[in-house]
């Protein structure tokens, strides 16, 4: 739990303490951002393609672990993957609207990927423990 809480402090943290921008901006054609990032790589430093393309995706791994943590009925995958969304979309309608981000598809895309991943390593650890129990039971 404390994990958790420390996790929800930094993204807060990464996603809406920073200078505010003029004009609000947005992007709602998937793989725009993305594209534009592969396509014109040459014209981009490294760090910025890491930090928008496997940021957006590492920073989120941990969100497939706390969701079934806090909520046990979202072990089911649709469960997680609307949960999931319904978060990530208010993050960037929140950054958008506060100014301090811009609502983006391809971060949300690149976020739900993310957790997908974490819930994958989520279920993996639940059947793994599940079936080491069950094994020493039988013992």
């Amino acid at each position: 739990m404390i994990g958790s809480s420390v996790y929800i402090l930094i993204m807060l943290k990464l996603l809406f303490l920073r200078a505010h921008y003029l004009f609000a901006d947005y992007n709602l054609v998937p793989f725009k951002t993305i594209n534009a990032y592969i396509v014109n790589r040459d014209h981009y430093n490294t760090d910025i393609l890491i930090k928008n393309l496997f940021g957006n995706i590492v920073l989120f791994i941990p969100m497939g672990f706390i969701i079934p943590l806090l909520n046990r009925n979202s072990i089911n995958f649709w469960r997680f993957l609307t949960c999931s969304f319904l978060i990530l979309l208010a993050v960037e309608l929140t950054q958008l609207i506060t100014r301090v981000g811009s609502l983006d598809i391809d971060d949300i895309i690149l976020n739900m990927f993310g957790a997908i991943i974490g819930f994958g390593i989520t279920k993996i650890l639940i059947i793994s423990f599940s079936k080491d129990t069950r094994n020493l039971m039988d013992k």
